[in-house]
């Protein structure tokens, strides 16, 4: 398996496709693969390594899936209670309907957001990287924005009726929210204490510690010819709020047990964060008759069009998206994946009993050769672990 991966991941560096990378395969017992190549970063010209820490940017929203999914299990949040009833701010958001010229049309929810529709992106909630009226009104408004950091970046309307359509978006940075207000800590603290450091991951936070800053990747973007260079890239200089949704810091080691500890149906190494039939919802179609469906950009050069599996049925769990079908000669039905801004993907197949990781910081998000090294990593694994 290691000479067919190595084969890979070298060739993407070789050919310039990626300055550097971090790859690993799990299975629910063992690492079964790590390997890292490339650069840490174009400037210097360091050495990728296996504690290389990344910006997990949306692979963020899985944790925070499974610490909601925690308070759950203690009967202190519930799927189907609205969201307004334990964040009041909440209920002030409308559904932006169109403009009047420059004037936004807003109106009442038909019904109220529930804890399920955030965690699934069903509430209405969007990016505005791929949703024109949000921009629109992002920039009429001057709403800072869920980038930001503020809290008032989370103060952005519907863009439709809860339970209308899949839909992006910033649900997770609420879900974020309610964990605070039911547990009365900070989001980092409850992370940390329930969920981070019961799996051992201690290169994971908010906040890089002095020895994990040392070891972060930068950040590479293409230009239109296909060119490679550093861009600076740096979180808000004050944080107000802690992000469900973005923002966590970790290492693709870390990130692995996490995934085990899914595997392992939500223990790992005899400590237990959730519950074996919580950790089968999870992994449960919670749209209904709803489908995941492709992102189109508005914002190119932060992120290209996305489809994961174009042309097969996707849903949406309590944590990540579920496929529908078998990929042939890949991920069975019912294995979980998502990713990250800068091109950071995760997948799990429970039915394998295996999942992957391949970490890369480069915009825009689903860059068409990141996207190729994708799959041409999991190929490899498949290839070699299943036949």
């Amino acid at each position: 398996m290691r000479d067919k991966i190595d084969a890979v991941l070298k060739q993407a560096v070789a050919h310039g496709d990626v300055p550097g990378c971090v790859a690993v395969v799990l299975d629910r017992e063992s690492v079964r693969y790590a390997g890292a190549f490339g650069v840490r970063d174009l400037d210097s010209g360091r050495p990728m390594t296996l504690d290389t820490t990344f910006r997990l940017a949306s692979m963020t929203k899985a944790i925070t899936s499974v610490a909601a999914m925690q308070l759950v299990e203690q009967g202190r949040l519930a799927l189907d209670q609205s969201v307004a009833s334990v964040l009041t701010a909440f209920g002030e958001l409308g559904v932006l309907t169109g403009f009047y010229g420059e004037n936004p049309a807003i109106r009442a929810p038909r019904t109220a957001v529930t804890l399920r529709q955030l965690l699934t992106h069903t509430s209405g909630l969007a990016y505005e990287y791929w949703n024109a009226p949000l921009r629109k009104w992002i920039q009429h408004s001057g709403n800072p924005g869920v980038l930001s950091g503020q809290r008032a970046g989370l103060m952005t309307p519907l863009v439709c009726d809860p339970g209308a359509a899949w839909v992006y978006g910033s649900g997770i940075d609420w879900v974020g929210q309610m964990i605070e207000a039911v547990s009365g800590t900070t989001l980092d603290k409850y992370l940390a204490a329930n969920v981070l450091d019961p799996l051992g991951m201690r290169d994971t936070g908010y906040v890089p510690t002095p020895a994990m800053n040392a070891r972060l990747v930068g950040v590479s973007a293409r230009d239109a010819n296909g060119a490679l260079s550093a861009v600076p890239f740096q979180a808000p200089p004050a944080q107000e709020i802690w992000n469900g949704g973005h923002g966590l810091i970790s290492t693709a080691a870390d990130y692995a047990r996490f995934l085990q500890m899914l595997l392992n149906r939500g223990a790992l190494e005899g400590t237990r964060v959730l519950a074996a039939k919580t950790v089968a919802v999870l992994g449960e179609n919670h749209i209904g008759d709803l489908l995941v469906t492709r992102l189109e950009t508005i914002a190119p050069r932060l992120t290209l069009d996305a489809e994961f599996l174009p042309g097969m049925q996707k849903k949406h769990g309590l944590a990540y998206m579920i496929n529908c079908e078998q990929w042939p000669n890949r991920r069975a039905i019912g294995s979980g994946f998502w990713a990250g801004l800068l091109n950071t993907f995760f997948w799990i197949d429970p039915a394998n009993g295996i999942g992957g990781l391949l970490m890369l910081q480069l915009l825009p998000f689903a860059d068409g050769r990141a996207m190729a090294l994708l799959d041409g990593f999991e190929d490899a694994v498949y290839s070699a672990l299943v036949g």
